[in-house]
């Protein structure tokens, strides 16, 4: 769900786009399946609080759906709004009025059918709602920020988030000073690696998905460093932890 930010949201109303999202379904296995795809989809590019979603690449869907209220749009209109940007995304990247930057273009059929369907359900329900998620919608996507991985064995593990959002399994991490392997298995389709920089390193490792280990070798005297992933955007989406070695 990449694409242009408020602008673009706002635009789609504008011109009388017929929402086709308006009548969907939106029972707790849809909004389930949507949360889960928007994770797995759409939260690398995208900000959206309740799924723990810190993307900067593309639109933050909390101030589109606050500008698309300011606008007199209710929660059913920006669910077809929604919808419909998925189905016919920005063939260009577009530049974000605020700052400036220019964003990504959206690939086209990133979910499709029902999927696209229960995406545009759960950003329409859950842009800019004070709250957590609870029950199933809870489980998915969860805050991994208070995990703290431990070396073991010379080698230190900082898996990456199974779902695809932008995180590690770990918040922080420790190890012994010395030669140090540093792994990130990455579950997801999406693509992420694991690095590290402090005192005068920057080690990345290769770029990895479906399953792949990205992992890297350093020599780490005692001090403070930062693990994070070195994928544009990631880093900055919030895919970063401190590494204390004592």
């Amino acid at each position: 769900m990449r694409g242009g930010r408020v602008g673009g949201v706002v635009a789609v109303a504008a011109v009388g786009v017929v929402l086709s999202g308006c009548q969907l379904k939106d029972d707790g296995d849809n909004l389930v399946n949507g949360k889960t795809q928007f994770i797995g989809k759409c939260a690398s590019c995208h900000t959206l609080s309740r799924a723990n979603a810190t993307g900067v690449v593309g639109p933050n869907l909390d101030e589109a759906w606050q500008q698309a209220q300011k606008d007199g749009m209710g929660r059913s209109t920006y669910r077809g709004v929604v919808h419909q940007q998925i189905l016919n995304p920005a063939r260009t990247p577009q530049v974000d009025p605020a700052t400036g930057r220019v964003g990504a273009a959206m690939p086209a059929d990133l979910v499709t059918g029902e999927d696209a369907e229960d995406v545009a359900a759960y950003v329409a329900m859950a842009a800019a709602r004070r709250g957590d998620d609870s029950g199933r919608l809870g489980t998915i996507g969860q805050d991994f920020s208070n995990r703290v991985a431990r070396a073991e064995g010379g080698t230190l593990d900082i898996p990456a988030d199974p779902s695809g959002a932008l995180a590690y399994t770990f918040g922080s991490a420790e190890a012994p000073a010395g030669r140090l392997t540093i792994a990130s298995e990455n579950e997801s389709s999406v693509d992420h690696n694991i690095a590290v920089e402090g005192a005068g390193i920057d080690e990345r490792g290769p770029v990895v998905n479906n399953g792949g280990v990205s992992r890297i070798e350093v020599d780490l005297e005692p001090g403070e460093y930062t693990f994070y992933c070195s994928v544009p955007g990631h880093r900055e989406g919030g895919m970063e932890g401190p590494l204390r070695v004592e």
